[in-house]
């Protein structure tokens, strides 16, 4: 908004401000009247207006402030008086005025006032426009993030996501890997959405859950009467996901043979249908996940190395739940607050024991498990407050849902003695106090209080 607007009755004035002015290559016009004044500001705002205060007119400079602030609180307005009193100083501040100039005034005086004017508007602007583009920034992120997406803040998922943002770009195949239930699918998602392809079809296909002519059938479709049961033309999966994206999640189960075949369409687009003849191309980008090590299937034999190679162009690797426990607070009340509104149950808190043991178990299904833990949690509560003695896992009570099969060791009994021994000897270091005791085991003190309790080395209950 590099325009200056001056407002000046005495016309010889006028015109030497605007002359002068007019050397800051800036727009400036040269108004006569607060009614003039009006009507040019509003056919186009003035990032500055220099107005007289006492204008020969209905309408003096007051009223001409009043209604530019209204109309443009961006706009800065500077006041020409010779009247330059103390209360019409504190009037024109009140109503929003940037500064005075005195008259009689010199054109350095005039010409120094308004660069300083246009320089705090300039750097203004500049700091509004960088906020509204971190304002678009952090909205592109929440919605890549929330309403059932990419969940988390911490170090290893703000990697991820920024991985996920280039990548999206580009139609390379990408290989997603990660443990079961770290959510692969969502990340799949997450880069189809953020493509040229996200206005397409996202299909997805569980290569693990089929046996091998079906999931063929599955991928490529079928003619009719190619098998027993094949009573009509069925159209595959790649061809639904013309035009868009296709996830093969457990790509590791695919048997060697049709391995061949998902080399062929990612190598040339194209494929025929099951007991067909008909030559089928499509535009299709291939995404593909798995939580098991392809380099040691491939060592195996069991997978082949051209088609690891084709689907190895960009790995991503999703993080286990274990290696960004700063996440978990925010995961949980993602999923109470989607579950609740789904269920239709009454809004539920964690209360901060809860909270603390979330925090410290180790999640072996990671953000999946933590889902249906707090799904459990929410049912089975009894109230508004979710306390360790919902959580389906070992607590204060002793409970806890997990064993070991049997046959094997007692891990959990070994982890927990090892706890225990850790515990009284932190205690006995730090002789009894219990907050140097967390200080020295890296806990925090609510946590190690529940830990006392659970291995019976204080009375339930009781504190320093």
């Amino acid at each position: 908004m590099r325009r200056i607007l001056v407002v000046e009755d005495q016309e010889t004035l006028r015109e030497a401000v605007v002359e002068v002015l007019g050397a800051l290559r800036c727009g400036v016009e040269g108004v006569g009247s607060a009614a003039e004044a009006k009507a040019a500001f509003e056919r186009e705002p003035a990032g500055l207006v220099l107005t007289d205060l006492r204008l020969e007119s209905p309408e003096g400079g007051l009223e001409l402030l009043r209604f530019v602030r209204g109309r443009s609180p961006r706009s800065e307005v500077v006041l020409m008086t010779a009247f330059a009193t103390v209360e019409a100083a504190v009037e024109a501040m009140r109503a929003g005025a940037f500064d005075f100039l005195v008259k009689p005034f010199s054109m350095a005086q005039l010409i120094e006032k308004v660069r300083r004017v246009l320089a705090i508007i300039e750097e203004r602007d500049l700091l509004e426009h960088e906020r509204e583009q971190t304002d678009l920034l952090r909205a592109e992120v929440d919605e890549i993030f929330d309403e059932g997406r990419i969940v988390g803040r911490s170090a290893p998922m703000l990697e991820l996501l920024g991985q996920v943002e280039k990548v999206a770009a580009s139609p390379s195949s990408v290989l997603i890997l990660g443990e079961s239930g770290t959510g692969k699918e969502v990340v799949a998602r997450a880069i189809h959405r953020r493509s040229r392809r996200g206005g397409g079809a996202f299909v997805k296909v569980n290569c693990g859950a089929l046996a091998e002519g079906l999931l063929e059938s599955e991928l490529f479709g079928h003619e009719k009467g190619a098998f027993t049961g094949a009573v009509r033309r069925r159209r595959g999966r790649f061809e639904l996901a013309d035009g868009g994206s296709i996830l093969l999640d457990e790509i590791a189960e695919i048997s060697p043979a049709l391995q061949v075949k998902l080399l062929r369409v990612l190598q040339e687009r194209s494929f025929e249908r099951v007991g067909g003849e008909e030559t089928l191309t499509v535009d299709v980008r291939v995404l593909a996940a798995t939580n098991r090590d392809l380099r040691a299937e491939m060592a195996a034999g069991r997978f082949r190395e051209d088609l690891f190679y084709r689907l190895f162009v960009i790995p991503l690797q999703v993080p286990a739940l274990r290696e960004r426990r700063e996440d978990i607070p925010l995961l949980a009340e993602h999923f109470i607050s989607r579950l609740c509104r789904e269920m239709g149950h009454a809004p539920v808190t964690l209360t901060k024991d809860a909270l603390d043991f979330l925090r410290v178990y180790d999640w072996p299904g990671n953000v999946r498990e933590l889902e249906n833990v707090i799904e459990r949690a929410i049912v089975l509560c009894g109230g508004d407050r979710i306390t360790p003695a919902d959580l389906p896992f070992e607590t204060p009570r002793g409970r806890f849902a997990v064993r070991a099969p049997e046959g094997f060791p007692p891990l959990r009994e070994a982890v927990d003695e090892l706890e225990r021994q850790m515990i009284c000897r932190a205690m006995k270091a730090a002789d009894g106090v219990k907050v140097e005791a967390a200080r020295l085991l890296d806990l925090k003190p609510s946590v190690l209080y529940y830990k006392l309790e659970k291995h019976g080395l204080v009375e339930p209950g009781l504190g320093d």
